[in-house]
């Protein structure tokens, strides 16, 4: 965190763990529309963003990659997965086993963006003392 901005890495650790919350309720949701015939699955797009947002400039150091985030542009965006995609013969393409999945990755990411942002403000605790 030398040369940048003290929060810059919690507010993007923030940011992150929104965008996993939303997917947690999204997945949830789509486990909850298993069985209604018509639904699409829903997903969330944030890693993308967030990967384009840090750049590909493999000689800035990442303390720079992080300072030059604009946190209010890179928000996590919901959206319809495979619209016009079914397996199914009632045109719902949520599939239990992988929503499942996709709902325990979720949650370890997410607990492991918390424990990095409680991370960060030990960090900044054990400076101010």
């Amino acid at each position: 965190m030398i040369g940048t901005n003290a929060f810059d890495y919690i507010n993007v650790l923030n940011k992150a763990a929104d965008a996993s919350w939303m997917r947690n309720e999204a997945i949830s949701n789509n486990i909850a529309n298993a069985t209604t015939p018509g639904y699409k699955r829903q997903d969330v797009a944030f890693e993308a963003e967030l990967q384009k947002a840090l750049g590909s400039n493999r000689y800035t150091s990442m303390d720079q990659k992080v300072k030059n985030i604009r946190t209010s542009e890179l928000n996590p965006v919901l959206y319809t997965d495979h619209s016009d995609y079914s397996y199914r013969l009632d045109k719902n393409n949520v599939d239990i086993e992988t929503e499942n999945v996709m709902l325990a990755e979720n949650q370890l990411k997410y607990q492991g963006l918390i424990n990095s942002i409680k991370q960060e403000f030990t960090n900044l605790t054990t400076v101010m003392k």
